[in-house]
């Protein structure tokens, strides 16, 4: 399976180059095919070999990344868990994976949504129920474009150091995905925290 599903992510982004990759991050958030940890290696591979820019890269898949969760988001608000549940097998949804995800907004509230881009499956579920919840739109947005971007960061930066050897971003994320991913969260909610205290400073001095 992985093989096959290496084979589309070469298409998507040696074939399509930037668009590829915007389309395949798209497609990852709304019915995940093909998750970024295979995608986003294999374009750091491509910007080693000079082939693509790291920037581009980055902002093509954190967009296409936000276009992605922009369309559950705009499902979630305009049609409820009815829309979600009748388009379930598409969007890889149950009512289960719903309860769950709304569950997890009662426990952690919109923070959620920052901490699941780095979780495959929750970082397109918590996106419906944000949008159910009626969460502000800009806040979802740049919540949903900090985790993204740190992410994607660190995906094509692990591709391009290992260059030829870019699959094996695709294994460590397989073999130590928890702690990999419990680092990562602490790194983007340490980044929020020191972010909002500079803020609060900031205005209690103004």
């Amino acid at each position: 399976m992985l093989d096959k599903v290496t084979e589309v992510a070469r298409d998507a982004v040696t074939t399509a180059g930037y668009p590829g990759i915007f389309a395949a991050m798209v497609a990852e958030n709304v019915f995940p095919p093909i998750p970024s940890e295979v995608v986003l290696p294999l374009a750091g591979f491509e910007v080693d070999a000079g082939e693509l820019n790291f920037l581009l890269v980055v902002l093509a898949a954190t967009l296409g990344s936000l276009a992605g969760a922009l369309i559950l988001y705009a499902i979630g608000l305009y049609g409820g868990r009815p829309l979600t549940l009748r388009w379930g097998k598409v969007l890889r949804v149950s009512a289960a994976d719903l309860d769950r995800a709304e569950d997890w907004f009662d426990r952690w509230g919109d923070w959620v949504v920052l901490v699941a881009r780095v979780i495959p499956i929750a970082r397109s579920l918590v996106s419906i129920p944000a949008g159910m919840m009626r969460m502000g739109l800009v806040r979802f947005i740049v919540l949903t474009t900090i985790g993204s971007l740190i992410w994607n960061c660190i995906l094509v930066f692990a591709g391009k150091q290992l260059g030829a050897n870019w699959e094996d971003v695709t294994r460590v994320v397989e073999d130590y995905g928890l702690p990999l991913r419990i680092a990562v969260v602490l790194l983007i909610v340490g980044g929020a925290a020191w972010l909002l205290l500079r803020r609060r400073k900031r205005a209690a001095s103004a």
